[in-house]
């Protein structure tokens, strides 16, 4: 009997519907299963009670930025590792992410080999990081979130 492959959860945070499609469509034979939130707040909701270890993200979101959105994940017992997407990506902003802690940014439109290297690099150093740490992502000291997570329409979960 074959071994099952492990299902890994990525974290779409304020795309696009457009660009949550192309996602959807890149990662459908993978082993990533995608989820949304629109926002920084709804994120770290989610991250609360998920073990993620990759979240794509938006420069700008509805509630702050891909900054706050990190600022905040530092604070989880192991945070995942931050893909800004842009489609006016450029060296100001990628210099930026890695300086502060980001992994990496992708340029919008997504081409499906950089976008699937990207998340794998991005998944084999979280778990570098992270080895021998435990799955929960609950922030040290805080008590857990409700279990609404506020899916947007543009982030369609792909199965």
């Amino acid at each position: 009997m074959a071994d099952a492959i492990k299902t890994e959860t990525i974290l779409f945070v304020g795309i696009a519907q457009s660009d949550g499609l192309s996602l959807d469509k890149i990662f459908l034979d993978s082993n990533w299963h995608s989820h949304g939130a629109g926002n920084c707040r709804q994120a770290l909701e989610f991250l609360d009670r998920h073990h993620v270890p990759v979240v794509l993200a938006e420069p700008q979101l509805s509630d702050g930025s891909w900054r706050e959105l990190l600022n905040g994940m530092a604070s989880l017992s192991a945070p995942p590792n931050l893909i800004v997407s842009s489609r006016l990506a450029d060296q100001r902003l990628w210099a930026e992410v890695l300086n502060l802690g980001g992994f990496d940014v992708l340029m919008t439109p997504f081409e499906t080999e950089e976008v699937l290297r990207v998340t794998f690099a991005a998944r084999q150093n979280w778990g570098y990081r992270n080895a021998g740490r435990p799955a929960r992502q609950a922030r040290a000291g805080q008590s857990r979130v409700s279990e609404g997570h506020g899916d947007t329409a543009g982030s369609a979960e792909s199965q």
